[in-house]
């Protein structure tokens, strides 16, 4: 199949590696391949160079200017998009950033820097990007979200930035995917937890040893998610999967 996929966030980690499989998987396909510095992610430009089915833009969700310029440069090399995967998310950030302990951490800045990538981002880029969408073929729609914005799976308490931003992603899902249930060509629209992963999102914070918590490579992340979304259809719209394909309470 001729297919045309979006990664929004493709410059390394798990985005990379999404775009590595759509290639594998449909050679005859394309890739656009969003990030916010494409001419500093020397390992995607290195495939692109090799590969014609794999297109860098670049797009920064935090920018409304930036989202629509993309997608205008993504609109004049293709009439449609069949699925568009928005990988891009901000859990620490230097010293300055870090997932907070307790109330007493709570910082105005860091709730607004992560709330503009994590929430506002997908759900501009979904704005943007729905004409594109609306044209392709049985169009999917997907975030990356975490189990971590599960407000009923809530256990641990902490990371209030990162809990919300990603409880507020998966409302917004939630309500695109009513939204565009009505419409004449029907886009399926998910929230995706791919588990730990070894990227350097998850570097500070998973346990040497410990055996009771399984981290993916990225690319077997990216494999286990595509699989989840080549297995649902218009009848999951507004769905919360995790990456063996089981749901996730909101």
């Amino acid at each position: 199949m001729d297919q045309r996929a979006l990664v929004q966030g493709a410059s390394r980690g798990i985005g990379l590696a999404f775009v590595k499989e759509l290639r594998r998987r449909n050679p005859d396909g394309t890739v656009f391949a969003t990030c916010r510095e494409p001419a500093a992610a020397a390992e995607l430009t290195g495939l692109a160079d090799s590969d014609t089915g794999i297109r860098p833009v670049q797009l920064d969700a935090t920018d409304d200017r930036s989202v629509r310029r993309a997608a205008e440069s993504i609109a004049a090399g293709t009439e449609r998009l069949d699925l568009l995967i928005n990988v891009a998310g901000l859990l620490h950030e230097g010293s300055h950033l870090r997932p907070e302990r307790r109330l007493s951490e709570v910082d105005r800045s860091a709730l607004q820097r992560v709330f503009d990538l994590n929430a506002f981002g997908p759900l501009l880029v979904a704005r943007h990007f729905e004409p594109l969408l609306r044209a392709g073929e049985q169009p999917r729609f997907a975030a990356l979200s975490a189990r971590v914005g599960s407000i009923g799976d809530n256990r641990l308490g902490g990371w209030y930035a990162y809990r919300m931003s990603k409880a507020a992603l998966n409302m917004g899902l939630r309500t695109l995917a009513i939204e565009w249930a009505r419409g004449s060509r029907r886009i399926t629209t998910i929230a995706l937890h791919p588990g730990t992963v070894a990227t350097d999102l998850s570097a500070p914070f998973r346990r040497n040893g410990d055996a009771r918590r399984t981290v993916f490579s990225p690319e077997t992340a990216a494999g286990q998610l595509l699989d989840v979304l080549d297995g649902i259809g218009p009848d999951d719209t507004g769905g919360f999967f995790a990456w063996d394909g089981a749901r996730i309470p909101w």
